[in-house]
């Protein structure tokens, strides 16, 4: 009876505008087919979306992954970095909007059912203490932890720590990133012994290179972890 009376006096209300909808922590009618969620066919390395039905296909690769060397084994994403997506992507990343981690777990759960198998361990990609400081939270980490929720696998929030104060890499070209990131991110001392062994997925809002990616993925095997996939919320897309 509490839940109806609160739910009358605060309706629940669609995570990126102000109408109604059905339940908390999700999209209204017009806001969901302006989030380009990821289905059917994609790149099996990065998640890329790709021309065609079906189910992913480990033998169909994007064309950057037919070029790039990627460390980990499968890769996935939720959505497409554009549109409402992007705008998502950007009220959690620096708008403090700390509650759309809710609506977020289930998408990861759902773009990332291939690697999300029983016994992973879920770990996000650490932010450096400069940044965490200035930021106040790690955005991967909670989408970690909400993940973990939703699936019931174990999290690691302090596997990895970010060793290299990097800056910002919006607008630096492939190689910048990947060159930026080398040596930044290694396996955290104190825990790097539950890593061992594991099949690990590796958290993050956004996939655009993959070189933050990679070098989490680098750390991990460091760590002696037995397999390595990503998963990101949102995949930066050419000409999307």
């Amino acid at each position: 009876m509490l839940q109806s009376l609160i739910q009358t006096i605060y309706p629940p209300q669609c995570v990126m505008c102000d109408a109604r909808t059905d339940g908390n922590f999700a999209l209204c009618g017009e806001c969901w087919p302006l989030t380009p969620f990821i289905d059917g066919m994609c790149c099996d390395a990065c998640g890329q979306p790709l021309p065609g039905a079906g189910a992913p296909d480990p033998t169909i690769l994007c064309d950057d992954c037919m070029t790039i060397a990627r460390p980990w084994s499968k890769g996935r994403a939720a959505m497409v970095y554009k549109d409402k997506a992007r705008r998502l992507v950007l009220s959690l990343k620096h708008g403090d909007r700390t509650d759309l981690v809710r609506a977020a777990g289930p998408w990861l759960a759902r773009g990332g059912r291939d690697v999300l198998i029983d016994g992973s361990l879920i770990v996000p990609v650490p932010l450096h203490r400069f940044r965490l400081l200035k930021r106040k939270y790690n955005q991967a980490a909670l989408l970690a932890g909400q993940l973990g929720l939703v699936t019931g696998l174990d999290v690691l929030h302090d596997g990895l720590q970010r060793r290299k104060h990097t800056a910002p890499l919006e607008g630096h070209s492939k190689d910048q990133r990947f060159a930026a990131l080398t040596d930044a991110i290694t396996p955290n001392p104190k825990h790097a012994d539950q890593i061992k062994g594991r099949k690990v997925v590796i958290v993050d809002d956004v996939m655009t290179s993959g070189a933050t990616f990679a070098a989490a993925t680098q750390a991990c095997f460091a760590a002696g972890a037995d397999d390595v996939s990503v998963l990101a919320l949102a995949r930066v897309v050419k000409d999307a």
